[in-house]
């Protein structure tokens, strides 16, 4: 055909989808399900048995792990859900911009700059006071359907 070589940019993942199908019976408490296109985390699922020939229904009470807000969706237990790949990394925190992004240093010895600090306060308060006492802090961060957040805090000891 041609003897030149192609070379391809590569951006991050392969082409795989945010998602993958499950059967709405088979999803338990603590699992993760898509409900109106947001990754979330089932707190409560309660299944009903309906009359002669419907089916039964799966009623999911769940978590946006992203923003907490509390979504319901009922769902025939013989049907699909979405169900989000939910990925958690470490990496160390470096630096804290003035504009609310934090600066992490990856596996790879690579920065990590476009994540801003997380919006709940109890652990923003918990990076800001660790990081001004010079304490060394890896942060765990929560990766799902193209978002991500800082969902976690621990103190590996002084620089």
């Amino acid at each position: 055909m041609s003897d030149e070589e192609h070379h391809f940019e590569s951006k991050a993942d392969a082409g795989a989808s945010k998602t993958f199908p499950q059967q709405a019976g088979t999803i338990r408490k603590n699992g993760y399900i898509v409900i109106k296109n947001r990754p979330c985390k089932v707190v409560e699922v309660s299944t009903s048995k309906t009359g002669k020939h419907g089916h039964a229904k799966c009623h999911f009470v769940a978590i946006d792990i992203f923003n907490g807000k509390k979504l319901e969706d009922i769902v025939p237990s013989s049907h699909n859900c979405d169900v989000p790949h939910v990925t958690r990394t470490d990496y160390q925190l470096i630096d804290i911009s003035e504009d609310g992004f934090v600066s992490l240093l990856t596996e790879n010895g690579n920065t990590k700059d476009d994540l801003r600090l997380p919006t709940d306060d109890n652990l923003l308060s918990q990076i800001k006071d660790g990081f001004g006492e010079g304490k060394d802090l890896v942060v765990t961060v929560m990766s799902s359907m193209g978002e991500e957040q800082i969902c976690a805090l621990k103190d590996i000891g002084p620089k």
